[in-house]
């Protein structure tokens, strides 16, 4: 457990700036990842300001809680997360000693995604700690499934008209633009994916099962052995003979993951390491949310070719 008394005592000093400071009349908006707060950009436009805690090349789960986000956070008046557990480890203690009743769970201001989405991966049976780092709800990684997005986008929107409805017209502008620019994108990442239609793959961790999904991957196995559980030699060792046995062309892996394990895997069975950011920023290619998408969808291409 992380020692966030500096951050409380910080959260008291910033509490006397007032729970709402929205720059020029434009709502604060506090996205948890890049993903999310790129998509707020775009269907917020110049009615909002957002801002961003973690960075394109962190892993969204292990996010270090700075004493910076105090503020930010106590200013908001929108803060929009994934839930389904995935900033667990980080968010809530700074949303608490932020102290701003706009983002609290339950509040108007507080977007939770995951209840939008038709989560993948729910556990059935029993879980416990043998069973990994295992999300209840779902696996939260939904946004690299770009009609993800599309719902992410819907649900955002709704709050921004529900907090300031002299914006609605052009909140909802905004929103028909980008699912315009989500179903020409669709249509090419289709053509550009098709001969892979059926390809098995491998990945590290579970990331990818929506991308995967949506443009008809299989993936038949993964680095870690359970999520969230490092790789043991007589895992690795079945991993490779698996691969080999069935001649997976692939091996994905996020680019904040460690290589060492994922490169003699992919030596060993000749399959090609792909490295792919998951976040918006992770490469400097990948600007926006579309971007990220292009971004994975060429280096899939590229590597297959």
């Amino acid at each position: 457990m992380r020692d966030f008394g500096k951050i409380f005592v910080l959260a008291l000093i910033f509490g006397a700036l007032g729970a709402a400071d929205s720059a020029y009349g434009r709502l604060n908006v506090v996205a948890s990842t890049p993903n999310y707060g790129a998509i707020a950009e775009a269907v917020g436009g110049e009615r909002v300001q957002v801002r961003t805690l973690a960075r394109g090349g962190e892993d969204p789960h292990f996010v270090t809680p700075r004493p910076s986000f105090i503020p930010i956070l106590n200013r908001a008046d929108v803060l929009i997360e994934s839930g389904a557990e995935l900033e667990i480890g980080w968010l809530p203690p700074l949303v608490q000693s932020a102290r701003n009743r706009k983002i609290i769970a339950g509040a108007d201001g507080h977007i939770e995604l995951a209840r939008s989405i038709d989560l993948l991966d729910v556990p059935t049976g029993r879980v416990d700690r043998r069973s990994g780092d295992i999300h209840l709800a779902g696996n939260p990684h939904f946004l690299l499934d770009p009609l993800n997005g599309g719902i992410a986008a819907e649900a955002i929107v709704e709050t921004f008209v529900k907090l300031d409805p002299e914006g609605e017209e052009i909140y909802r502008e905004n929103l028909r633009s980008f699912l315009a620019t989500l179903e020409e994108k669709m249509q090419g990442w289709k053509e550009a994916l098709a001969d892979y239609d059926g390809t098995e793959i491998v990945t590290y961790h579970k990331n990818f099962n929506y991308f995967a999904r949506r443009f008809g991957f299989e993936i038949v196995g993964e680095v870690e052995p359970l999520a969230g559980v490092e790789p043991s030699p007589r895992h690795i060792v079945s991993l490779i003979s698996r691969m080999r046995s069935r001649e997976v062309p692939m091996l994905w892996i996020e680019s904040h993951r460690p290589r060492r394990t994922p490169v003699r895997v992919a030596d060993q069975t000749g399959a090609v390491l792909v490295t792919l950011p998951e976040q918006v920023g992770g490469v400097k290619e990948a600007d926006d949310y579309f971007a990220l998408i292009d971004f994975i969808v060429t280096q899939i291409v590229e590597a297959g070719s």
